[in-house]
């Protein structure tokens, strides 16, 4: 941080990708639309089906190639600049990730998209009977994992410390994460990770999925908040799992999940109900990003309001519980500042936000008015603060835009976990 506060400066510690497009366990039962098969290469179809519908990836000496069966109507489909890859294939995979389609291959030792078709006309793949129905020839189906990770935030206890399971003892905390698709945020979906602050190993345990209050059907929203509340769990999550930014009435809001399952291992769906996350008086086209903390006073909640998309800066309510919120603060001047954090600095909290224009982490009290700047190396994109407490030194958790994929990908399947540690 800057002279006038306290926090320690930071330096780059490292970084970790953590890529797979498959789980390395099947499934028993597909849950939500977060889909993976993989095979050697000398596997030349593979397909995920559902009643009638079958979806197809095909490898051969042409290249690969895509072929959708919906309603009793087959298309086909194949990049013309993409099709053919690069290099010797030594493993093909299919992915399903929201309403995306995309056939792989491994070259080289990294895996690049061949193929791609959005699904959102054809078939809902978010409908549970439809993914109740889900089986996969070719190799067994699997849950999907991540290209990248991004938004990453401590799981914590509702007064905003970190949250150690019974018997953890190693200073190992827990965060959640967006685990990136190959695509925009509709490909994406939340997992929860154990990260070691010593060896900065990360561990996948769970991912989650949401119901929605509003609609039917399974989504991978994400931009997240996991909260310890006595024997259960408050979940704050982004609804970005079907955003479209083109589409009529396009926005974002926030849900709550509150449960008392074993979010720390397999795979869940939740139910949620809206989350009320006050704008009065701002002009608001949607929410995102909350992060909770319940003070001796009531609840603070920290979140992101935009002005248009994609225009949008740090907001904080408060209230004496979730559901009678009011807006406290906004902040002024932020054209693109996101993740922001409650933290506590001493006897005070601040609000650690990431603003992309600047290029840095500011810090704002609870006026959300900059008392400082965080001093740390600062990635691309917009990675969000975490900091995360260790042996008496601070590590602080970001990551990067780094894009994975190929050119098919496009915008979305960042990033590189980026950690930087106190002096």
């Amino acid at each position: 941080m800057s002279s006038s506060g306290p926090l320690p400066s930071f330096a780059p510690a490292g970084s970790v990708r953590p890529v797979a497009l498959a789980r390395p366990e099947p499934l028993r039962a597909a849950l939500a639309p977060a889909l993976a098969i993989e095979a050697a290469a000398d596997t030349t179809e593979l397909a995920l089906t559902s009643g009638d519908d079958r979806l197809v990836v095909t490898y051969d000496d042409g290249g690969f190639s895509l072929a959708v069966t919906t309603g009793g109507r087959t298309t086909s489909h194949r990049s013309r600049r993409s099709g053919r890859p690069d290099g010797p294939v030594d493993r093909v995979a299919l992915t399903l990730t929201g309403s995306h389609l995309v056939g792989w291959g491994r070259e080289g030792g990294g895996w690049a998209a061949r193929g791609r078709v959005d699904l959102r006309m054809r078939v809902d793949t978010h409908d549970e009977a439809w993914l109740a129905g889900v089986a996969a020839e070719g190799g067994e189906p699997r849950a999907f994992g991540q290209l990248g990770l991004r938004d990453l935030r401590l799981v914590t206890t509702t007064d905003g410390s970190a949250y150690a399971p019974d018997g953890e003892t190693d200073g190992a905390v827990l965060l959640t994460a967006t685990s990136a698709g190959p695509g925009f945020f509709d490909t994406a979906h939340t997992s929860v990770w154990r990260l070691d602050p010593e060896t900065l190993a990360l561990t996948h345990l769970s991912d989650l999925f949401f119901r929605r209050p509003d609609r039917t059907g399974v989504y991978g929203d994400h931009a997240s908040h996991l909260v310890r509340d006595g024997d259960r769990w408050l979940l704050a999550t982004s609804t970005w799992g079907d955003f479209d930014r083109a589409g009529p009435g396009a926005g974002v809001g926030v849900t709550l999940a509150e449960t008392r399952a074993d979010l720390l291992t397999g795979r869940h769906v939740l139910d949620t109900r809206s989350l009320a996350l006050p704008t009065t008086g701002l002009r608001s086209v949607g929410v995102w990003d909350p992060h909770l903390v319940r003070t001796e006073d009531g609840w603070l909640v920290a979140y992101v309001s935009a002005r248009r998309f994609f225009d949008f800066g740090p907001v904080l309510a408060s209230g004496p519980d979730l559901d009678r919120l009011e807006l406290r603060a906004a902040g002024v001047g932020h054209l693109e500042t996101e993740g922001p954090t409650l933290h506590r600095v001493e006897h005070d909290w601040r609000v650690l936000v990431s603003d992309s224009r600047r290029r840095c982490y500011p810090v704002l009290d609870l006026d959300l008015r900059e008392v400082g700047t965080i001093d740390a190396p600062y990635a691309t994109n917009i990675p969000w603060p975490t900091v995360v407490g260790h042996d008496g030194t601070l590590l602080l958790v970001g990551f990067d835009g780094e894009p994975m994929g190929g050119r098919l990908v496009g915008y979305g399947s960042h990033g590189a976990v980026q950690f930087a540690r106190s002096g």
